[in-house]
């Protein structure tokens, strides 16, 4: 039989930190791992089932003895947060109103959201409830994914693909995914695209590097403005300013680049001719040398 396990939770307490950090006894434990359930799933529908979506990846619950502590990871934090903490006040005061308990709700913005693979799931689904193309759609979501940085990419769509009569899957995968290595951050998620001909199940595998990498951004390269010279004009040389640096920089280019054929030759020609001019003024004075000896 198949001895596939889950990404994350093969991970979780090795690699990656628990999504609920509390301690409880016995008689209490069931109880808040009930809470923890309804409160994710309260603030998943709230922020990703309904317009405006706040796009939350990922809520992390801490409890203390008095309070608990709720953590949203969200790529729009903006329709979160809401106009001066609008929204983060009504979702506190229903939280507590759902757990009995007081709660402090915290913010944090997700700067790679192509990177996220619950992200990804999530658009790729709302895609397809669209009509999308569903290979046009997977295609997109890797190369999105590849260009902001990751290692690798796997998409996998289970259903009535495009409207067909029989279900079938379709994979679409870029780079490579180490699933048995634990030191490797593999994110995983699923999500499911509710159409009119049936529910599509979308699976998302994204490799981002070793755990403690990391990633290297690209740094845009600013121009420099040009200075003041010593004469008070604009122009950062004393010899033309911008333009006399570019027309150095294009003279020491020509003298560096390679020489074509047609340019090899003339040049080898040129350094012939001090040579033959030469060898004939040698030439005469040895004839005159062979007749004195005669």
């Amino acid at each position: 039989m198949g001895q596939k396990t889950s990404p994350v939770g093969f991970r979780t307490g090795i690699t990656r930190e628990w999504q609920s950090i509390w301690f409880s006894p016995k008689a209490t434990y069931g109880d808040f791992l009930v809470e923890d359930e309804k409160i994710r799933r309260f603030i998943d529908k709230k922020f990703n089932r309904q317009m405006p979506k706040g796009a939350v990846s990922k809520v992390k619950i801490i409890r203390t003895r008095n309070e608990i502590q709720v953590t949203l990871h969200s790529a729009r934090p903006g329709i979160v947060i809401g106009p001066r903490g609008g929204e983060v006040d009504k979702l506190r005061e229903e939280l507590e109103t759902l757990t009995g308990r007081k709660v402090n709700v915290n913010v944090i913005e997700v700067k790679a959201p192509e990177l996220d693979a619950v992200l990804v799931a999530e658009a790729i689904a709302e895609q397809l409830c669209k009509r999308a193309s569903f290979r046009r759609t997977m295609k997109q979501y890797c190369d999105s994914a590849m260009n902001a940085g990751a290692k690798g990419v796997k998409i996998i769509c289970g259903g009535r693909l495009a409207g067909s009569e029989m279900a079938r899957r379709e994979t679409q995968k870029v780079g490579s995914i180490p699933l048995h290595t634990l030191d490797a951050d593999v994110d995983y998620a699923v999500a499911t695209a509710r159409t009119t001909y049936g529910a599509i199940g979308i699976k998302v595998w994204i490799y981002r590097g070793k755990f403690g990498e990391q990633q290297v951004e690209t740094r845009q390269v600013r121009r420099r403005r040009p200075g003041r010279r010593a004469d008070g004009r604009k122009g950062g040389r004393a010899d033309g300013g911008f333009a006399a640096a570019v027309k150095d920089k294009s003279s020491e280019k020509a003298q560096s680049a390679p020489l074509g054929s047609k340019a090899r030759f003339d040049e080898s020609r040129r350094a012939a001719r001090p040579a033959a001019a030469e060898e004939q003024k040698q030439q005469p004075e040895q004839n005159d040398s062979d007749a004195e000896k005669k």
